[in-house]
């Protein structure tokens, strides 16, 4: 465990939503799950209060608060995605089951939680030198909700 971590606040169910997430993302794993010692007012004895666990190398804990909570959108998981199978996969699995779609590669999961799925092409074409290609790129994604790369691609292009 890193000396700093983000904490992920979830009503009972967090262990599921940690399995679910370390599951989708490669390097991703379960370093710890602590268990009430008594009651506490959001459970009993031996239910799930805290896991610690990694995602792609980053850590982060999941407390269970015993109410779900309301997540803004000043904070999300970022993934930098390869291509366009792993923005695919990983947007529908995070949509599924009562996710739902923001605007601009961003997305809610079933619990709440922003991400950002994120190709990892796009900060290069947003930085291009040339500020015409960079525009156009910025115009294509402010376009989309998922992030299509050959799009961004076009539209880097001039398409």
């Amino acid at each position: 465990m890193s000396k700093v971590s983000t904490c992920l606040w979830f009503g009972k169910d967090l262990e599921e939503a940690v399995r679910f997430y370390v599951s989708l993302i490669p390097g991703s794993e379960i370093k710890q799950i602590l268990r009430s010692p008594g009651p506490w007012p959001g459970g009993e004895t031996g239910d799930v209060i805290l896991v610690t666990f990694s995602l792609g190398g980053q850590s982060y804990q999941a407390l269970n608060g015993g109410r779900p909570a309301e997540y803004g959108t000043a904070a999300s998981i970022s993934v930098e995605c390869e291509d366009q199978a792993e923005v695919d996969r990983l947007w529908a699995a995070l949509t599924a089951k009562g996710g739902s779609e923001i605007v601009c590669g961003w997305l809610r999961d079933r619990w709440g939680v922003p991400w950002q799925i994120v190709p990892k092409v796009l900060p290069r074409l947003l930085a291009d030198p040339d500020p015409a290609v960079a525009g156009r790129v910025f115009q294509a994604m402010q376009g989309m909700v998922k992030l299509d790369i050959a799009a961004l691609e076009r539209a880097a292009a001039g398409g």
